[in-house]
């Protein structure tokens, strides 16, 4: 049995779930509204204020699918109520962001400035020229597009310069006369 596929899922009062007999599910909620397919071989149901996921059979494929069903649908729950966010910051002389109506012009000591625009659903905010933060409803496109923001320069191995998630921790390498000393 999947771990993760047998949590039941608490639906929030504030938030309304239409499942269908062709598994299209839409959630509902005060941030928007979502909407998936699922597979076949699993079963959404909603009892007593929450949501159950099971399967049809013990076959690979939908032992596989039982998880990623319920991951889904409970980031789905999540989303419509309460949103999400990621943050960046730009480490380094010269990283800067400027926020142009919906996109972001990053200059990341590169000759021409990359643009970033936020597609539909999505907020990317400019705060103190150096932090960004990127908010919405979809879990997958707000991490592709923090993960898109950060590939326009990734952190320096051995600086430790670049555009890098709020909070994480940079192990920086040793430079050559750190190795000629040894």
């Amino acid at each position: 049995m999947s771990r993760i596929g047998m949590k039941l899922i608490n639906i929030p009062e504030n938030v309304e779930i239409n499942v269908d007999k062709n598994n299209n599910v839409s959630v509902k909620g005060p941030q928007g509204d979502l909407s998936n397919t699922f597979r076949n071989e699993i079963n959404i149901n909603i009892e007593n204020n929450s949501i159950i996921v099971t399967r049809n059979n013990d076959a690979k494929e939908s032992k596989s699918l039982h998880g990623l069903t319920r991951s889904l649908l409970n980031n789905m729950v999540i989303g419509v109520s309460k949103g999400y966010t990621k943050s960046l910051e730009m480490v380094g002389v010269g990283y800067r962001a400027e926020q142009k109506g919906s996109a972001i012009n990053l200059s990341v000591m590169k000759s021409h400035l990359d643009i970033i625009e936020a597609p539909e659903g999505i907020t990317i905010k400019v705060e103190n020229n150096t932090q960004i933060t990127v908010s919405g409803i979809d879990k997958q496109k707000v991490g592709h597009i923090a993960a898109l923001i950060r590939s326009s320069r990734p952190p320096n191995p051995y600086t430790g310069k670049g555009v890098r998630y709020l909070g994480e921790q940079i192990s920086l390498k040793p430079g050559k006369s750190a190795r000629a000393e040894t």
